[in-house]
């Protein structure tokens, strides 16, 4: 009776998502979805990444407006009186040699404060803004794929924990029943060979214990991982409550989807956000390659610039030759170009441009062909699936009715206890096997759905 292999399978994709609250009202699996979305810190956190792309695209847009330059400082300088030669003259009729006491500070200091700003325009960029904004504005609409593309992921793990807990307490109830039957019998057995009635031995007690020890270890098992699963989805769904009340009070198999292959394909091509994703990422490694070939030409750009700067300590020096740097104003209006490249570096990052473009182009190529065998190989798995569960259902069915008859049989005599035991195992291996099935099935669909992107 090798159980634990399909209790195992029930734990997988649970998620632990620590947020609270209470249910009111029997939960739905459509209800655990719609908590579970809106209250996912994941979804928060690919949504906050759409935010930074969006501000990535407000800073391309605003890269064409004014940008201001201010440089100011407060310093010290000597003090400096006269004119501009020897001994201080302003004006001379001889050598007329510039006085040199530029480093001595007998007179003593004076502050000496200056301020330069600049406001300027680019007027043109070569394509090279136009890029930057196309690639941000293409990025946002993959990260907001990204967004998508987590809920869906989000829904499955739901999907996976409410049918998980439905499974887990099933078993739970078929081997409560079968423990139930196994201790009657044991009961009669103990009875029997007390009065010495009945054709039976102490082997038949021995055999009808060991299978109750058998079945307190799966039910124990059972037991644990329902609760295991129900603390799954409580974390799940944000809901705080000692047990979550389900609308299904027990594991059925969803309705067989009644789309053809062909129709579920063209959904999945119309629908999947990888789809959008790999377009609009080419579209912005397209962008990002020819935004790189243009940092190779030059910014065409106007504005207005001053500057100025104030000693009181130092008599101003005017001579429109000689430029003082301690007392001066300026202003003008200004039309420049600025042209940087780098000959050796520039080219490579074109390259590296081109090579992450082409790799994405290749990645779109198996996108195109591998979604297809996606929806088709869940297409086939939940048709297979629904198949099986079919059969098992007859099992499991016929293998209760063999189990209720040779109980029956053995109260009236008429079979040995080892009978029980074969019938009791049969039973509770074959509808352990259509849980497993319905379990299986109905993930099945819920990722055929995802593959082909229904959610979207």
């Amino acid at each position: 009776m090798k159980l634990r292999h399909y209790y195992v399978l029930l734990l997988q994709g649970f998620l632990l998502l620590p947020q609270l609250g209470f249910a009111e009202e029997p939960l739905g699996i459509d209800q655990a979805i719609e908590l579970a979305l809106n209250r996912s810190p994941l979804v928060e956190e690919k949504e906050a990444f759409v935010r930074k792309a969006e501000g990535l695209l407000a800073e391309a847009n605003g890269s064409g407006g004014l940008r201001y330059s201010v440089d100011s400082f407060l310093a010290l300088t000597n003090n400096v009186e006269g004119g501009f030669f020897e001994d201080g003259e302003e004006s001379c009729s001889g050598s007329c040699t510039p006085r040199d006491d530029v480093f001595e500070f007998d007179e003593g200091f004076s502050v000496w404060g200056g301020l330069t700003f600049s406001i300027i325009k680019p007027l043109m960029t070569f394509g090279r803004l136009e890029s930057y904004q196309e690639a941000a504005q293409h990025n946002i609409l993959v990260k907001q794929q990204d967004v998508e593309l987590q809920r869906d992921g989000i829904r499955l793990d739901v999907v996976r924990a409410y049918y998980g807990y439905l499974t887990a307490k099933d078993s739970r109830l078929l081997l409560e029943d079968t423990r139930r039957r196994l201790e009657a019998a044991l009961e009669l057995v103990t009875e029997w060979l007390e009065e010495g009635e009945g054709e039976v031995s102490l082997s038949d007690r021995y055999a009808l214990e060991s299978g109750l020890g058998l079945i307190d270890n799966f039910l124990a098992e059972a037991s644990g991982l329902e609760q295991i699963a129900m603390a799954g989805l409580k974390l799940l769904t944000g809901i705080e409550a000692e047990v979550i009340e389900l609308k299904d009070s027990r594991l059925n198999p969803v309705e067989l989807p009644r789309q053809s292959l062909e129709e579920w394909i063209e959904i999945a091509l119309q629908n999947r956000p990888e789809f959008r994703q790999v377009e609009a990422g080419l579209s912005a490694r397209r962008a990002l390659v020819e935004a790189s070939r243009s940092e190779s030409k030059p910014i065409v750009f106007a504005g207005v610039a001053g500057t100025f700067a104030y000693a009181p300590g130092r008599d101003k020096l005017d001579n429109p030759h000689v430029f003082d740097n301690f007392n001066h104003a300026a202003l003008s209006p200004l039309l420049g170009m600025r042209w940087q490249w780098e000959q050796g570096a520039q080219p490579a990052r074109v390259a590296q441009a081109q090579a992450e473009l082409d790799a994405l182009i290749h990645t779109a190529s198996f996108a195109r062909a591998g979604i297809p065998f996606q929806v088709q190989e869940q297409y086939v798995l939940v048709n297979s699936k629904f198949k099986s569960l079919q059969s098992m259902r007859s099992s499991a069915r016929s293998a209760r009715r063999w189990m209720i008859a040779a109980y029956t049989d053995f109260e009236a005599g008429l079979e040995q206890a080892d009978k029980i035991l074969t019938a009791m195992q049969v039973y509770v291996l074959a509808y352990a096997e259509y849980l497993k099935i319905v379990n299986d099935y109905n993930n099945h669909v819920s990722k055929l759905q995802s593959v082909s992107g229904v959610y979207q």
